[in-house]
């Protein structure tokens, strides 16, 4: 037996007490159990988060920082020890590193403003992929238009590999930031992000790793990476929606300036002038996201319990089970091949439009995803308007991935039909 198999064993023992922890998959929609594949937009949420929050609200509901009383310190402690556990689940040097804010979106669009405004003039270029989700697209548009920086994106090839011979060639003095995502959310393609970084850093340009569709799904070290940013999103980690987080190196918090202004980013505030507080207040003005911010705490808590590298290894073989089934449908077209695969499956099916597809599957009690997924440009490529996408996560089943594909080929003989 290889190593792969054994660490997938304590994940196949443990199953039916994962799915009993995440209530929402105890039900059923149009008379079948529910089969939720709709990963990639949002994972479902275990009890122990649930609870989390519902604990703070029921318990220690009260606005952090500064006050004296004894719900606000409590509210505080369990803040920054969510704070904490994040810095740990991605290894970064200090706490301070962890930067909350409301999810990818909104850490991409942070460092389209304070990088923007630091380091960027009119010639410079941000590196992009051709696979990127329109959140680390349109920021850079909207900044970049106000000083004249321009936005390069690297080609990919049929497959949906990154073209990088291209990235290569691309990696010139213009350049100033890369900006790529981890894991493709439509294509499930997973970058090579160390030789990226490498690559990058040998020629003096930063990096900021999109890291919303692979942080529920492999262990990231970002000290190991050596990445300069990272973002990702608390819902797509077990977490509850309105919470993300910016990671970044240290010594770039400290020389860009923030992007908000109001309490808690403040030292001091005159008329005239205004100094601003430490790492990492500087970034978060005003009340924060108190409650998501301890239910991402929780979630952390809850992967820790289940092993990253145990979770990486399990979905490895239901992904692999999945493309090689979708393979088998005749009609069926995959968008998005490459070697390196995690987490989600695209395609069409030819002659009929995805969201009937979608449509007949959620009949069968099966939520899948449908349309571009934030990703048009991509979709140009491919020469399609939209795919249907099916996404896993740790608590899904080979069960329901034979049923996933019964319940899509039942679709299909409809249309027909």
């Amino acid at each position: 037996m290889n190593p792969n198999e054994i660490v997938c064993n304590s994940i196949y023992k443990d199953l039916f007490k994962i799915r009993s922890e995440f209530p929402v998959l105890h039900q059923k929609i149009n008379g079948a159990p529910l089969i939720y594949l709709d990963n990639a937009a949002t994972t479902q949420k275990p009890l122990s988060v649930i609870n989390a929050i519902a604990e703070y609200y029921q318990c220690y509901n009260s606005n952090i920082h500064r006050g004296v009383h004894h719900l606000s310190q409590k509210a505080t402690m369990a803040y920054e020890e969510s704070r904490v556990k994040i810095a740990r689940f991605i290894n970064a040097r200090h706490a301070h590193e962890i930067i909350f804010n409301k999810g990818s979106t909104d850490g991409i669009n942070m460092m389209a403003y304070c990088f923007n405004k630091k380091y960027l003039k009119k010639g410079d270029v941000v590196l992009i992929s051709a696979m990127e989700h329109h959140a680390n697209i349109v920021p850079w548009q909207i900044f970049g238009q106000e000083n004249g920086v321009e936005l390069h994106a690297v080609p990919i090839d049929s497959s949906g590999e990154l073209n990088m011979d291209a990235f290569r060639s691309m990696l010139d003095e213009k350049v100033k930031l890369v900006s790529i995502t981890y894991v493709s959310n439509t294509l499930g393609t997973v970058n090579p992000i160390k030789e990226i970084i490498k690559m990058a850093h040998r020629q003096q340009i930063p990096v900021l790793l999109d890291a919303a569709q692979a942080i529920a799904h492999t262990a990231i070290d970002v000290q190991e990476l050596d990445v300069d940013f990272m973002v990702f999103s608390g819902h797509k980690m077990y977490g509850p929606t309105g919470i993300g987080v910016l990671y970044s190196k240290e010594t770039w918090l400290e020389q860009m300036p923030p992007h908000q202004g109001g309490g808690d980013m403040i030292k001091e505030v005159s008329f005239e002038r205004t100094t601003y507080n430490r790492l990492p207040y500087k970034f978060e003005a005003g009340t924060p996201a108190i409650s998501s911010a301890i239910g991402l705490g929780a979630a952390v808590d809850y992967l820790g319990t289940i092993g990253m590298h145990e979770i990486a290894a399990y979905e490895h073989e239901l992904t692999g089970h999945l493309m090689t089934s979708l393979t088998e449908i005749e009609e069926l077209r995959l968008i998005g091949t490459a070697k390196d695969h995690a987490g989600a499956a695209s395609f069409v099916i030819s002659g009929h439009h995805n969201s009937d597809i979608g449509e007949l599957l959620n009949q069968q009690g099966i939520a899948v995803r449908t349309g571009h997924h934030c990703t048009q440009p991509l979709m140009k490529i491919f020469n399609i308007k939209g795919t249907v996408r099916a996404s896993l996560a740790l608590y899904n089943t080979h069960e329901e991935i034979e049923d996933f594909i019964s319940g899509l080929k039942n679709a299909i003989s409809i249309l027909k039909s």
